[in-house]
């Protein structure tokens, strides 16, 4: 590729880091860094674990983010010095290695810019992820931990909190299912696109002769609340049970009663929670995710009422969206944006930001061509 041509490359990733960096708001950004720092500082801070984790993952998210912008754009005026240095010498050499570092920043931009589609009122949240085993018994309990491993490794790779509220686990293997937060700058408005129900196909390992078999899992991702949501929860609607929480198999693994299932007496709905130490701070979980469950209800109410003003079918991006297809041959597809991969190995072990990314492209485009 000429200098020119490199030339107007990097202009357009100036561009489009820019406008990332607008959307990203580094002032703040830096002025959240240093608040959170300070609170990390505190004596006191490991006084109330529950808020010390909340702060040490939102300080170690947003420094990850920082780094990673900052970062950027530093390879990006390199680049640019470089391809002058280049240019003034003849050295035809420096010129390719400028070439291969523009494709790199290209697509390490490229998946950036997909922020800047995240416009939602909710999208800049912690997400709250549930995983339920559906259809196909054993092997939708496998599929159902498999799932939850693939959801950890992602956000391990991108150095997001993670927090495991409950795991109720089946009685031959996997899990029945699984809730827990990703704490990290838009976490909800990046995941929300793994809603709906995923399916598998394999050779059972948990049939003696072999038989292939369709699994089914189910990904729910809410926005977690926050204090100025002001869901307002009277203790006379809702009703709280104790029990001793359970390992896998059904093994026992606390001698106390310190589980907590809570059952909202108005609208039905029913959380637990079983990972914390005590049962007062698993009581404090339990309601953070019905809040999120109740938050998530009163949206799609108000959507459900401006869909009846529309035409068209509103927000059916949830159903099933992604196969999971072990044999007869190795293929991961979205049904919705019909990205795929040949190596579901990978993506269950968390390489899944191009599936997202396509479906943040696709819903953007879903919802512009619906307005």
């Amino acid at each position: 590729m000429a200098a020119p041509e490199l030339t107007h490359v990097i202009s357009d990733l100036d561009r489009s880091l820019a406008s990332i960096e607008a959307v990203a708001n580094l002032p703040a950004l830096r002025q959240d860094i240093a608040e959170l720092e300070t609170e990390v500082a505190a004596p006191d801070l490991w006084d109330d674990q529950d808020n010390a984790q909340r702060v040490t993952s939102q300080l170690s998210a947003k420094q990850s983010e920082l780094e990673r912008l900052e970062g950027l754009r530093g390879r990006l005026d390199d680049a640019a010095l470089m391809l002058e240095m280049a240019e003034d010498e003849g050295d035809a050499d420096a010129r390719s290695d400028v070439e291969r570092e523009l494709g790199r920043l290209k697509d390490e931009i490229d998946a950036l810019e997909v922020r800047t589609l995240l416009s939602g009122d909710y999208d800049p949240r912690d997400a709250l992820v549930t995983i339920r085993a559906e259809a196909g018994g054993v092997d939708a309990a496998d599929f159902a931990e498999k799932l939850l491993r693939m959801y950890t490794r992602w956000a391990e790779r991108h150095g997001y909190g993670v927090e495991v509220y409950d795991t109720s686990y089946a009685e031959e293997a996997g899990l029945k299912s699984a809730t827990f937060a990703v704490r990290a700058p838009f976490a909800y408005g990046t995941l929300s696109v793994e809603q709906g129900t995923h399916r598998l196909v394999r050779i059972s390992p948990f049939d003696n002769q072999g038989r292939r078999q369709t699994s089914f899992a189910g990904v729910e991702v809410l926005p977690v609340t926050e204090e100025t949501d002001h869901i307002d929860i009277p203790e006379a609607d809702i009703r709280v049970d104790v029990f001793r929480s359970s390992g896998p198999g059904g093994q026992s693994v606390n001698t106390t009663d310190s589980a907590v299932r809570i059952t909202h007496l108005p609208t039905g709905l029913v959380v637990s929670c079983q990972n914390e130490k005590s049962q007062l701070q698993n009581k404090a979980a339990a309601l953070r995710v019905l809040q999120s469950r109740l938050l998530e209800r009163a949206r799609l109410e108000r959507e459900k009422e401006l869909d009846a003003l529309k035409s068209g079918d509103g927000n059916s991006w949830g159903s099933q969206m992604r196969s999971y297809v072990l044999h007869p041959y190795q293929m991961v597809k979205d049904l919705r944006t019909e990205h795929e991969v040949g190596n579901p190995d990978a993506v269950f072990d968390g390489e899944i930001d191009g599936f997202i990314d396509a479906g943040i492209r696709w819903r953007k485009h879903t919802e512009q061509a619906g307005a």
